[in-house]
Parts: C-alpha cells; sequence; structure tokens
C-alpha cells in the first residue's frame, strides 16, 4: 500500500489509455487509485482532527494561537468534510461501481472473493506472479454464497442510494 515510483507510470498509462493514446495498463494488487484512496483518509485525519480539536476546545487553544486560527480552522474543517464525502461519493462511485466492468457494484468487499477471470483482467501481474509461484491454488475459495451475495446487494445498494442523495445534496448547497 505504500506508494512507489510504479505507481506515477501506472497513473500516466492509464491516463493515455483513457484518451485512446496507448494500450490497457495492467497493475499488480495494489492500484495507484486504490494507494490514493488508502492514504487520503490519513492526510484527511489529521487536517479534519487538529481543526475540529481547535474547534472542540477554543479556550484551551486560545491561549496558544491567535483568534484568526479559529476562523481558518472553521473552513478547513467545513471544507476538508466535503472534499471527503465528496471524494468517497464521486472518484471512488466511479472506481466501484461505474467502470464497466464492475457495474452495477463490486461484491468483493462483502464476499472477500474476486472470481479467478477478474483477477487476471484487473490485476495481471499479480495473476501473473501468483501463477509463477504456484500460489494461485492456494487462494482459491469457493464462490460466495446466496446469502453472501444478498447480503452485499442490500448493504451496498444502500450505501449506493445514501451516496449518491449526499452528492445532490452537496451540489444543492453549493448551489444556493
Amino acid at each position: 500500500m505504500v506508494p512507489q515510483p510504479q505507481d506515477a507510470i501506472d497513473a500516466y498509462r492509464h491516463v493515455r489509455w483513457f484518451v485512446g493514446a496507448g494500450p490497457r495498463p495492467t497493475f499488480d494488487r495494489y492500484t495507484y487509485w486504490e494507494k490514493f484512496d488508502y492514504w487520503a483518509v490519513f492526510w484527511g485525519m489529521f487536517i479534519i482532527g487538529g481543526s475540529g480539536l481547535m474547534l472542540w476546545f477554543p479556550t484551551v487553544f486560545s491561549e496558544v494561537v491567535p483568534g484568526w486560527f479559529f476562523n481558518i480552522a472553521t473552513v478547513v474543517h467545513g471544507e476538508e468534510a466535503l472534499l471527503a464525502v465528496g471524494f468517497i461519493f464521486t472518484i471512488h462511485f466511479f472506481n466501484g461501481h461505474l467502470r464497466p466492468e464492475k457495474f452495477p457494484m463490486d461484491l468483493v468487499i462483502f464476499t472477500g472473493r474476486i472470481p479467478e477471470h477478474e483477477l487476471k483482467e484487473e490485476r495481471t501481474k499479480e495473476y501473473d506472479r501468483l501463477v509463477k509461484e504456484g500460489g494461485l491454488a492456494a487462494i482459491e475459495a469457493t464462490p460466495p454464497s446466496t446469502p453472501a451475495k444478498y447480503f452485499g446487494w442490500i448493504v451496498g445498494g444502500s450505501a449506493v442510494v445514501l451516496g449518491t442523495l449526499t452528492i445532490v445534496f452537496i451540489v444543492y448547497s453549493v448551489i444556493l
């Protein structure tokens, strides 16, 4: 999950593929966008957490920082919250739901299983490494049960609806 120079190359190649200027890139276990999603939580946590603490305990912080810091903290706190929600329900929404190979929903988060053909298509480098090392058989699992699929559809579908409503409300609040 630690970003590597290969991630920048993968992102460049992915953009080239998006615009029709190159072949579809191959990815390893974690893609550059998954790493970005993962690490974005941490820098966002410090920004929203730090500004939130300042706003929660103003008397303590007013002994250390000037008053105008609280105005900045208020703006930063609100904007970071909107940025986080907006990012999750747009970029993440696209990656998890709107990509043609995942539409309408990627159930792997709920089932913990990915079909072999999807692993081969989406994580070509990981698949090739597993085949070469003989590790593919070790991760083989039975298909997810029907109740697990239904659970995924219900929980995931509810999240999609709530996320869509959240984006609509964010756009509505920005317009007004």
